[in-house]
């Protein structure tokens, strides 16, 4: 493939599969607003980790960019495909910066958590706007220029990358970009990225800011018999939302999204069938690394980091309010958070009844 290709935004994800590109040839350019990582890259290369001893290597010579060298691009030959892989509150500026270097049928590839692709749209148009849904990866930057993996690859159990337009259609650029990311780990093309993408967010409501909130790893949440009910709780809001909305919600790991809401809503049995999935050891995808691993948002409050929970929970609240179907979970957990983030709570498992 002789597409030119940027990473904007070399953090666990963004590197992660920018790395495993480079590796595998792809004219690729990682480029990171941390000084650091960037210069820790150059100096000894991009380390990834995994679970399995196959999955350990260092991407050395990879091309990289300082924020501040971006400028260098207008001298050199146009992007073709730029990932964005940046926090959801940095995407319209980091989408911004990268536009002006677009080769003229380049565009952009969303590969964030929550759905930033109208806030691209905003900045490049829809005509130049993908989507891609990473699932149930599980990727964490625990140091500059370290990244490792702390789930097994999807392989035939699980499809990871899920690449699709937005307006629905198969193209000749997202059956590319499945191939090019089908080299890391299992992936397909969807006709429902907007259905795929809410599923994800169900995924994430439920997990990411539940972690952030109460200090513990996802699968200690998962063990706390208070927290799991909220965390349910949180899921079956964001379905009730979801189906308001319109979309045709895929399905939430293992867990359908009507038994999900139905378990949320007091449903003796799907609550039962939802809650023998979620104790931990009947996961889809099996985590030898749990005592570890915490989501992207945990992981954010533990580096004093801003986290995306406006642009998750706060925004399953925010869209329910618009259609007229309450989600209070939401609104609390959203509330809590930003307390934690700010400081003015410790991190505790009772904050959610627990």
């Amino acid at each position: 493939m002789s597409k030119r290709i940027a990473v904007v935004g070399t953090g666990a994800l963004g590197g992660y599969v920018g790395g495993y590109l480079a590796k595998a040839g792809l004219d690729v350019t990682l480029i990171d607003f941390w000084p650091e990582n960037i210069e820790i890259i150059r100096s000894r290369g991009l380390e990834l980790d995994g679970v399995t001893p196959e999955e350990k290597f260092t991407v050395k010579n990879a091309k990289t960019m300082h924020l501040t060298e971006m400028q260098d691009l207008s001298r050199q030959k146009p992007i073709d495909i730029a990932f964005v892989a940046m926090k959801s509150y940095d995407t319209e500026w980091a989408t911004a910066l990268i536009k002006q270097y677009l080769s003229p049928d380049g565009y952009i590839v969303s590969l964030q958590n929550c759905l930033n692709e109208e806030r691209i749209a905003g900045v490049v148009g829809w005509g130049k706007t993908v989507g891609m849904v990473a699932s149930l990866i599980s990727v964490d930057m625990y140091e500059a220029g370290r990244i490792r993996r702390t789930v097994a690859k999807g392989g035939d159990k699980h499809t990871v990358f899920r690449v699709g337009e937005v307006h629905g259609r198969i193209t000749k650029r997202v059956e590319e970009l499945r191939e090019m990311v089908a080299m890391i780990d299992s992936a397909k093309t969807t006709t429902n990225l907007w259905g795929e993408r809410w599923a994800k967010l169900c995924q994430n409501g439920m997990k990411n800011g539940v972690s952030a909130a109460t200090g513990m790893t996802g699968t200690d949440c998962d063990r706390n018999d208070a927290v799991r009910r909220f965390s349910i709780q949180l899921g079956g809001e964001a379905v009730r939302v979801g189906q308001a909305l319109g979309y045709h919600i895929e399905k939430i790991g293992k867990l359908e999204p009507e038994t999900l809401a139905k378990a949320s809503e007091n449903d003796k049995a799907a609550l039962d069938q939802v809650e023998a999935i979620l104790r931990p050891g009947s996961n889809t995808n099996p985590n030898p690394r749990a005592d570890i691993q915490r989501p992207s948002m945990a992981q954010d409050i533990l580096k004093g980091r801003r986290t995306e929970i406006e642009f998750m929970n706060g925004y399953v609240a925010e869209r329910g309010t618009y259609i007229g179907v309450p989600a209070p979970a939401h609104t609390k957990l959203t509330e809590i958070v930003k307390k934690v983030e700010r400081k003015e709570l410790k991190p505790a498992a009772a904050l959610l009844g627990g």
